[in-house]
């Protein structure tokens, strides 16, 4: 049981990334793939959910979890590390370069791609890659034209020096060290 001194502390902070969380990739994750499938429901495009027996669920499970580990590893560290949340309104106030921020910039935004990815497959619904897709390349705008430009003003050369060595999209298998000389360890 949590203590209520432990419960009154994290109360603001659990409070702000629920808020973030439900709003964010509530929204991409549940609300816009509902909205998707209650409007095709009628047609061609409509979701056939396929059920265990079918590899592609168990493939969409697989991307699922681990879309879901990284996540959670995210947000907590955002809210450990960075002092903030994924919300652009309520931004981390420390650059945050562990764990998978080692590899990706964004390794929230992909999590959130491996799990629409995963509704797809365990949907049987190409009308949710497609939305994938359009989420994808609103991102692929929004992130370096808006997000990045913020974190370079916060951040200043601590995160030019990051955003040089961390590729935005594609993780690096070796993860960057920013005690080495600003090159990949």
């Amino acid at each position: 049981m949590i203590g209520p001194a432990i419960a009154t502390r994290y109360s603001p902070v659990i409070c702000r990334q629920l808020k973030a969380v439900l709003v964010l990739p509530g929204g991409v994750l549940v609300l816009v793939p509902a909205l998707i499938i209650w409007s095709t429901s009628n047609t061609d495009a409509a979701a056939r959910y396929i059920g265990p027996a079918n590899p592609g669920f168990w493939l969409g499970a697989i991307f699922g979890a681990i879309g879901l580990g990284f996540a959670i590893w995210t947000v907590r560290l955002f809210i450990t590390r960075g002092e903030g949340t994924l919300a652009p309104w309520d931004p981390p106030q420390q650059l945050v370069i562990l764990g998978p921020y080692r590899h990706v910039r964004n390794p929230m935004i992909s999590s959130v791609y491996m799990m629409l990815l995963a509704e797809s497959l365990m949907l049987n619904a190409w009308i949710i890659a497609v939305w994938l897709s359009v989420f994808f390349l609103v991102n692929a705008i929004y992130i370096p034209c808006s997000e990045e430009k913020a974190l370079e003003a916060r951040f200043g050369e601590t995160y030019l020096r990051y955003k040089t060595n961390v590729p935005c999209w594609l993780p690096n298998p070796f993860p960057w060290d920013p005690d080495n000389s600003g090159e990949n360890a």
